[in-house]
């Protein structure tokens, strides 16, 4: 059987700048998220809302994104293969999200990028033939 490793790679059990990139971008968008629910759980508590029950049901959902999003991350540091479907999925999203920041009256360019950039750097890296190396299940030529 021919050796597709290149030369010069490093030790299997070690992951690959592109999956140690991956953790990062994600890290960093579970502390953002978190930091958001953090601040909306603040606000709520010190701010009057306009509507209450909006203001929860925001701050609400926002925890469950950043759980969602935390756990994510916590998937792909232990090289779960189900992360890749939920990194995909967040990372549209959160495209979407930049997308709405572009346009519409309230539009914040800046912020755009802010969300558009990691989420394209992200669907690039998890597509990537490294971290799909990464989190291939080691028993799936018993499946």
């Amino acid at each position: 059987m021919h050796d597709t490793t290149p030369a010069g790679s490093a030790d299997p059990g070690q992951p690959s700048p592109a999956f140690r990139v991956l953790q990062v971008v994600l890290g960093l968008e579970f502390l953002a998220l978190a930091a958001v629910t953090v601040w909306l759980l603040v606000e709520l508590v010190t701010s009057p809302a306009s509507s209450l029950a909006s203001g929860i049901a925001l701050t609400i959902l926002t925890a469950i994104a950043a759980l969602w999003l935390g756990s994510l991350f916590v998937g792909l540091r232990n090289r779960r293969p189900w992360v890749r479907s939920g990194i995909i999925v967040w990372q549209v999203l959160q495209g979407a999200l930049a997308i709405g920041a572009f346009q519409g009256v309230f539009r914040v360019a800046w912020f755009g990028w802010l969300l558009l950039i990691p989420a394209l750097l992200a669907i690039t890296l998890v597509l990537s033939r490294p971290v799909t190396a990464a989190l291939v299940r080691e028993d799936a030529d018993r499946d």
